[in-house]
């Protein structure tokens, strides 16, 4: 990597530049420049612009552009300024952004966090706030002492030259009157003190002592606690309701009707809870009443023996079935799948006379303050959201549509209160929104070697972007490219002549979202399943088979090194089993050994060697972390995520019914980093993929049985 030089003019063009103090902006146009964002700035804060401020005593502050959401990037981001800027690591702050156009994420024009983007994406611009912050900083300094720049240098918060010393905080307001230099130079790699370098996280401290503010955390003076009756079926509406016998429970004191249901507000949540149980709702419960899984799969079935859309097409796939040596047809179905954060959701809302404050973990902030503003009828800019930590996301707290939060707002406006609304876990289950239901018919026609020479894969389930999403990229010609994104243009079929990847995208009134990895988690399960059963049916080992058919370096280098790690090929102890998965996704490419025995007939789940090239690891630890959390949350999903309907209700309502990899079963994890050169990925969603059947994988090798349908211990016999 060579070092970069950027230009002034490329720098304002792409980014905006500071004025008003030492506050370095790479994506605020210059009439942003007053900080009308909503950011606090103290009076001993130097600067105001939308990302970095020093302050006299020497703290300098990181506004986020993105959320932190246990994802870690609370750390890595400060991490890019800190490496240019040359501070004291100790003197970081941190703060959320508030919503604002200087937000925006730099590919998808909407202030964001998702698509495990976020350090990639700002990689460049950080590491030039930084730099342009130091290099300001420098022209200060040799102001002061009366010497050239080159005999200043920085180091630790501090300009040095000769024998002189002085701070950044004592520099930072006349620093900031400068002018943004013509160009800075960024660090030669060679010379990084943090970036690629193990640093622990800069809220852990608060985590761990309980200082961390969580939504549901939230408490105002005056506040009253929501509890909201949500339609048993997707699309119900309320006929009527009866309000006495809740008002008769202690603490209750208002129940209202908003859009979505019947909220019922109290001093506390318990009182709210047993107080909507007293609820007596009649409800008019539409079509979605009619909801069945098992039908739902066989209507899928049926589709599936359809052509549908066609997202990628090439050579006469018809021909080359017909041409084949061996013919091997297989389908796979993975059910809706519910997000289960930690946290489940809330919102707390204030309405006064001048507009509307809220406090609420969210991953698109900008999209729910609007939707605020809209329930409300007011401008955009009287509404104030103040983003908070967030016990867990996976794609939930993004939606389209801000459905928490537009509750929450309908409560407190119909109410007249300051209100917290808190979904149960129930809630959080039954009403929406889930990973999508897929079904997968793999048709394969392979060589006299046992190589496929025609592949039709009929993708069917519910698309995410139909319903109408900010990412309208997404959409194309009617295809949502999340539903089959993994399978068209998949590596596997670069040498594959004849190829029909088609779309069934249905419609029901279920509501779905993206889920960790979206459409990769389901893609994955179904490629790589396919994968191991050809290897299978040729007569080949499951990894030489994969070598054989991935022609990228950077498959083959996840591959190899989690081989390697994991002795894949050598003897194992008895009863012991091998199964091998890898895939490509936000950039990254994550191979997984999974290692198991079978006890009583279930698998034992033993050790999971984990290998990634995401290029670049600025925070290695954080990478591990993510890898780490992904094959937990991966495979509870795999061995018993399921979200069903009968009669159009869920019947999942806890962890009861929707169980989660405990600590007995979890599998020794080792994670490993390619030493990689290639551009930057993500770490958060790309570990899910490969779980599901780099586990199943393993069971087929333990047992000859496939597990075509997820979850696992549904499948098993």
């Amino acid at each position: 990597m060579n070092t970069n030089t950027h230009t002034r003019r490329d720098f304002l063009r792409k980014s905006g530049a500071a004025t008003a103090g030492l506050i370095i902006s790479f994506s605020v146009p210059l009439a942003c420049k007053n900080r009308k964002s909503g950011t606090t700035i103290s009076s001993e804060e130097f600067g105001f612009n939308a990302y970095l401020s020093i302050a006299s005593d020497e703290t300098v502050k990181v506004i986020l552009s993105h959320v932190e959401m246990g994802q870690g990037i609370w750390t890595t981001l400060p991490m890019l300024i800190a490496e240019e800027l040359d501070c004291d690591w100790n003197t970081i702050k941190v703060e959320h952004a508030p919503p604002g156009d200087p937000y925006k994420h730099v590919a998808y024009g909407v202030q964001m966090t998702g698509s495990s983007s976020t350090t990639y994406s700002e990689f460049d611009r950080y590491r030039n706030a930084g730099a342009t912050a130091r290099a300001m900083l420098l022209e200060a300094a040799c102001k002061r002492f009366n010497v050239p720049v080159s005999e200043c240098r920085t180091e630790n918060g501090f300009v040095h030259a000769g024998e002189h010393r002085v701070s950044y905080g004592e520099l930072a307001e006349v620093a900031g009157r400068l002018d943004p230099p013509s160009e800075v130079t960024l660090k030669n790699p060679k010379d990084w003190n943090y970036i690629g370098k193990s640093i622990k996280r800069l809220d852990a401290s608060a985590k761990i002592n309980g200082k961390a503010l969580y939504g549901i955390d939230m408490d105002l003076p005056g506040m009253l606690t929501a509890v909201v009756a949500h339609p048993p079926v997707f699309g119900a509406k309320v006929i009527k309701y009866e309000s006495n016998d809740p008002m008769e429970i202690k603490g209750v004191r208002q129940v209202v009707g908003i859009p979505t249901g019947v909220a019922v507000l109290a001093d506390n949540f318990w009182a709210a809870k047993k107080g909507r149980d007293a609820l007596n709702i009649e409800w008019d419960l539409g079509p979605a009443k009619e909801l069945d899984t098992h039908k739902q799969f066989e209507q899928y079935r049926e589709l599936a023996q359809t052509k549908g859309v066609v997202t990628q097409e090439q050579g006469n796939v018809d021909d080359g079935l017909a041409r084949a040596s061996q013919r091997i047809e297989v389908e796979y179905t993975l059910p809706y799948l519910a997000h289960a954060c930690m946290e489940p959701m809330n919102c707390t809302v204030q309405i006064t006379d001048d507009g509307c404050e809220i406090w609420a973990g969210v991953q698109m902030p900008m999209e729910d303050r609007n939707h605020a503003a809209n329930v409300l009828g007011i401008t955009p800019e009287k509404v104030k959201l103040n983003t908070l930590f967030m016990g867990g996301a996976f794609g939930r707290r993004s939606t389209y549509d801000a459905d928490f939060v537009v509750e929450a707002v309908h409560i407190a406006k119909q109410s007249g209160k300051t209100v917290k609304l808190v979904w149960t876990r129930e809630d959080d289950m039954k009403a929406g929104y889930y990973r999508a239901a897929f079904m997968h018919n793999v048709n394969v026609g392979l060589d006299k070697d046992g190589f496929p020479m025609a592949w039709r894969h009929r993708v069917v389930g519910q698309s995410i972007h139909e319903q109408g999403t900010p990412f309208s990229s997404f959409m194309k010609d009617g295809i949502d490219g999340t539903s089959v994104e993994g399978a068209r243009n998949s590596r596997y079929l670069e040498s594959v002549p004849h190829i029909s990847i088609e779309l069934h995208s249905t419609k029901n009134p279920v509501p779905v979202l993206w889920w960790r990895s979206v459409g990769h988690s389901h893609i994955a399960f179904a490629m790589e399943s396919a994968i191991d059963e050809l290897a299978h049916a040729a007569g080949m080992d499951p990894v030489a088979y994969r070598r054989r058919l991935l022609k990228s370096k950077r498959h083959q280098a996840a591959l190899d090194l989690a081989v390697e790690k994991s002795g894949w090929g050598k003897p194992l102890r008895e009863g012991h089993y091998q199964g091998v998965a890898v895939h490509e996704s936000f950039r990254s490419y994550v191979a997984q050994i999974t290692e198991i025995s079978m006890e009583a007939g279930r698998p034992r789940i033993h050790k999971v060697i984990c290998a990634i090239d995401c290029g670049l690891a600025v925070n290695p630890d954080g990478v591990v972390a993510q890898m780490e959390g992904g094959i937990i949350f991966g495979l509870s999903a795999a061995l018993y995520g399921e979200i069903t309907l009968k009669n159009g209700e869920v019947q999942q309502g806890n962890f009861d019914r929707y169980q989660m990899v405990r600590m007995n079963e979890a599998p020794q994890i080792e994670v490993y980093i390619v030493d990689s050169e290639e551009p930057m990925g993500g770490a958060g969603e790309p570990c899910v993929p490969p779980v599901a059947p780099s586990l199943t994988n393993a069971i087929y090798a333990a047992t000859g049985q496939r597990i075509r349908n997820l979850p696992v211990m549904n499948g098993l016999t």
